[in-house]
């Protein structure tokens, strides 16, 4: 139902293009929204990683056919190509075309994925001690760059460069106090950006499993097993997760939830300390899945989800408010967050999430 949800109220034809699909990134839309003027390429990243999600679960050629039209409408829309200034979009990306060609065969993906591995790979900067900027010249070395990064890179074979991606953040955003992951760090003057936002820890718990998964080194488990410790007690309630609120922040909770889920399912190890890990992951993210169903709104027949799952959904009244860029570089929020795509998006990622839980009997 999520799914459809995002589907029927998001996914449209680019310009008229044959075997495109992009979406929307608001509902109700604006005239700029309709035509795709705004679009948010990380946005797009996601939603075809979670078109990935519904293909893996239950495969099919409408699925397949989906997946090869987003891909397709995001380069096409990207004007440029692949690629883009933010090395964080550039990995979200990889990360979805890579599972596209893996469980897919997504074809497009082998022409695509080189170009983005060689960006991400060299992007890595030891003239400030490691780290790969937010974007292209900026001064500012954060988790959401160099933790997807990170992943996308491991998939791709580049391991030792995710180790050192997983080391440079445990030893540069860490927060002592906390155990989570701060935003980031402005190099070489060493100012930190503290926030803590969930998909900061999110990448990071991803990054660590899959490393432990792939190297057997102890260390990516422990990594991972404390700083789900600190996602618990600092970002949930009662086991849900905190919204982020809309625009870009809309996406943070679903991503979350996705790397909490590899870990309840794939994090190694049979001691007591990691099979804590995977039943608490796991129960997380069934947590949270059940207070965003229970706070959905039905709206002809299909749910819409909160932007924070703890807290009932509200309907969006029009397209009055709708989010903007921001000087930096970011998305604000709807006045009603619940328009934004990615809201939904983190909705559908959370089911997704919580379908892997519970098939691996978790």
């Amino acid at each position: 139902m999520a799914e459809s949800a995002i589907i029927s109220r998001h996914l449209r034809t680019l310009w008229g293009l044959p075997g495109t699909e992009l979406g929307v990134v608001g509902w109700p839309a604006t005239r700029r929204e309709r035509v795709f003027c705004s679009w948010h390429y990380w946005w797009q990243a996601h939603l075809l990683d979670c078109a990935v999600d519904a293909a893996d679960r239950v495969p099919g050629p409408a699925r397949r056919r989906r997946i090869a039209a987003i891909a397709r409408a995001h380069r096409l829309r990207n004007i440029t190509g692949w690629t883009n200034r933010y090395y964080d979009d550039m990995a979200w990306l990889a990360i979805a075309l890579e599972r596209a060609e893996r469980t897919q065969d997504l074809t497009a993906a082998r022409s695509a994925l080189p170009v983005l591995e060689e960006q991400l790979y060299g992007a890595w900067d030891p003239a400030v001690g490691g780290g790969i900027p937010w974007r292209i010249r900026s001064d500012f070395y954060n988790a959401p760059a160099n933790g997807p990064a990170g992943i996308a890179l491991l998939r791709l074979g580049r391991v030792e460069r995710a180790q050192e991606m997983a080391d440079w953040i445990d030893v540069t955003l860490r927060d002592p106090e906390t155990g989570l992951i701060l935003d980031g760090i402005h190099l070489p003057a060493g100012e930190i950006e503290r926030p803590t936002f969930t998909y900061c820890q999110g990448v990071v718990l991803g990054l660590e499993t899959e490393l432990a998964v792939r190297t057997g080194d102890h260390r990516h488990a422990e990594r991972a097993a404390k700083l789900l410790d600190a996602v618990e007690e600092h970002l949930t309630t009662r086991l849900v997760i905190a919204g982020g609120g809309g625009g870009d922040g809309g996406l943070f909770n679903g991503i979350l939830a996705r790397y909490l889920a590899v870990l309840a399912v794939t994090l190694p190890g049979e001691g007591k300390a990691q099979a804590g890990a995977r039943r608490c992951a796991a129960a997380i993210v069934k947590a949270s899945a059940t207070a965003a169903w229970a706070n959905r709104l039905e709206v002809e027949g299909e749910p819409l989800f909160g932007h924070d799952w703890r807290e009932p959904a509200r309907l969006p009244g029009g397209t009055a408010g709708a989010g903007k860029f921001t000087a930096g570089g970011s998305v604000t929020a709807s006045a009603v967050p619940e328009r934004d795509l990615s809201v939904q998006l983190s909705g559908w990622m959370l089911m997704e999430a919580a379908y892997r839980v519970s098939a691996a009997g978790l």
